[in-house]
């Protein structure tokens, strides 16, 4: 088994697509991905908060106060419209992104202590949630300033106007720290990638193995060696387990190292909750990723068995993602937490596992009800590619 173990791994590691499938994608290429999304989304919701915002106000004199206040804004500009421009056509043609219709009125109403309504004009298709945070945050301001002034009008002691703002109050006390707060989010992903690196750095030496050796007619050199197929199927098994969890623990550590020196110009909070992540954690993280990777090597590994070609091996193989990303979604739902009767079902409850270590609420006998149920999937994905592999017309479909 040892022997057809090494055998593979030189073979495979001589190989250059091997390397870049196993070593440069998982290693550099996620991680430097995912912080540079991450980067570029950061400063491009920067940009759109910040961005100068071209508007008009159809009936500024029935308000003078709050055009004063948009004008104020450095973030927006005013554009006259000539009263030929239908305010539709003045959006589509982007000429401004929104316009406050304010009805007449509107100042006598707010002056009388009565409710006041503007109308807002934008496209909510293309910059809808921006514009209307942008503007309902101007209004708001205007509307403050407003309730400043005549709430003294009113002559109500501070507990009556503490009603009349707001009848009734929520102090939250959260019982989550930091690190759970971000966690939840963050660890939702971190399963997502080390899951789908596992599949992917295995998928490519797993058709080497099987339909690669049957176009090249090795397999048949093999099985005349004095060894039993058990054998041989261990040593296959053992290689594509090997690639797949060194790929997801080199994955770990490069996105640790690279939050830890660039996280915080991304995520303070979400670089602080890495750092929070300790040797027993990690530790935990790459337990769960065993049986994992057991049960992509041998599902893998029986396909491209079963395969007649390199190409077929490949075109059966591309559902696996789907089959992978599903179980890691339903992980992320609303509602589905880590119990007993999730530790049970594969995939999800190593995904849900992980995302309690990043937020550092594992709770240890799960991961030991979790690492029982995965080890004994993979063991009986492991004995039916034994078996397959025993059967001649699999092995000689031809």
């Amino acid at each position: 088994m040892w022997t057809i173990y090494l055998k593979e791994m030189r073979e495979l590691l001589g190989e250059t697509k091997t390397l870049i499938f196993t070593v440069l994608i998982p290693v550099f290429a996620i991680p430097v991905l995912t912080l540079g999304f991450g980067f570029v989304a950061a400063k491009l919701s920067e940009q759109a908060q910040n961005k100068v915002m071209e508007y008009a106000i159809v009936g500024a004199p029935n308000a003078p106060g709050l055009s004063e206040e948009f004008a104020k804004d450095k973030s927006f500009r005013e554009v006259r419209l000539s009263p030929a421009t239908s305010v539709k056509q003045a959006i589509e043609d982007d000429t401004v992104k929104f316009v406050l219709e304010v009805p007449p009125g509107l100042d006598t109403a707010l002056q009388a202590n009565q409710q006041a309504r503007l109308r807002l004009h934008f496209n909510a298709a293309s910059s809808g949630d921006v514009t209307r945070e942008r503007v309902a945050k101007v209004v708001e301001a205007y509307g403050e300033k407003l309730r400043e002034q005549q709430l003294p009008s009113l002559r109500l002691n501070q507990a009556q106007l503490d009603f009349v703002l707001l009848p009734i109050a929520i102090d939250e006390q959260s019982t989550a720290n930091q690190r759970e707060r971000i966690g939840a989010l963050a660890g939702g992903l971190l399963p997502y990638f080390l899951l789908i690196v596992c599949l992917m750095a295995a998928m490519y030496p797993s058709i080497d193995l099987g339909a690669g050796e049957k176009e090249n007619g090795t397999l048949e050199t093999l099985l005349l060696a004095p060894i039993p197929r058990s054998h041989a199927v261990m040593g296959k098994f053992m290689v594509l387990l090997t690639i797949g969890f060194t790929s997801s623990v080199l994955m770990v550590a490069s996105i640790g190292v690279l939050f830890g020196v660039f996280g915080s110009a991304v995520d303070r909070d979400l670089a602080e909750v890495a750092s929070a992540i300790g040797f027993v954690d990690l530790c935990a993280l790459a337990l769960m990723l065993v049986p994992a990777c057991a049960m992509f090597a041998s599902v893998l590994l029986s396909m491209s068995i079963y395969a007649r070609s390199y190409k077929e091996a490949s075109g059966m193989m591309q559902p696996m993602l789907m089959l992978t990303i599903l179980p890691v979604v339903l992980a992320m739902l609303p509602g589905v937490e880590l119990n007993w009767m999730w530790a049970t079902v594969p995939l999800t409850n190593i995904a849900l596992a992980m995302k309690e270590v990043v937020k550092g609420t594992l709770d240890y006998r799960m991961l030991a009800m979790i690492m029982t149920s995965s080890i004994l999937i993979a063991g009986a994905l492991l004995m039916w590619c034994r078996w397959w592999f025993g059967r001649e017309e699999v092995l000689f479909r031809d």
